[in-house]
């Protein structure tokens, strides 16, 4: 059915929003995330994990007047496949917590991310993939996110962060054939295992 629905949008035109298996968030922050993918006016496809939102069980915290905002362009599930989401032509984007799965997913998949960055290794992950790779913008300001999810999907920024996603995804697929550098760096640990 999720593919379903995927499948009848425009090439790159859909946010898809995870943030991971344990990620935990206020309800405030999970009204300015709703808030800001309906104010873009974009298609999306938001994973909100059961339990992810402070004293909700799922959706209650959702704010008056999103659904009627959102219509048809948005949906919200408990769970999604996300190598093979990120994989589909439709989406455009990935907004991410940046935990490191899902950051190499979204490279392996050729994606651009808007990053918000929870803990651990999650900024250090974000800042890799904006001011490194430049395949992501850091959303830093919570009540600039409809503008960010338009820059990336619509904008020329946007169409260069995907360039250079498409770039990088070629780079680790050549990475991971015979002969290239993590094919021979695993066949290195597992030589060195079997030496002991």
């Amino acid at each position: 059915m999720l593919f379903i629905l995927l499948d009848h949008q425009p090439v790159h035109s859909v946010v898809y929003v995870s943030f991971g298996s344990i990620a935990q968030m206020s309800e405030a922050e999970f009204t300015n995330m709703a808030w800001g993918l309906a104010n873009s006016k974009q298609r999306f496809l938001w994973v909100v994990r059961p339990g992810s939102v402070t004293g909700s069980q799922w959706l209650e915290a959702l704010p008056k007047g999103f659904a009627e905002e959102v219509g048809e362009r948005g949906r919200i599930v408990k769970w999604a496949p996300q190598q093979e989401v990120l994989a589909h032509q439709a989406i455009g984007c990935f907004w991410t917590h940046n935990g490191w799965n899902s950051t190499l997913e979204s490279i392996c998949e050729g994606v651009p991310m808007i990053c918000s960055p929870c803990s651990y290794d999650q900024p250090i992950n974000a800042r890799y993939v904006t001011d490194v790779w430049k395949i992501g913008v850091m959303l830093d300001n919570r009540e600039e996110t409809g503008k960010i999810i338009k820059r990336v999907i619509m904008g020329k920024e946007g169409s260069e962060m995907r360039h250079r996603s498409k770039s990088l995804q070629e780079k680790v697929n050549q990475s991971m054939q015979k002969g290239g550098s993590a094919c021979q760096s695993l066949e290195n640990l597992v030589d060195s295992i079997l030496s002991f």
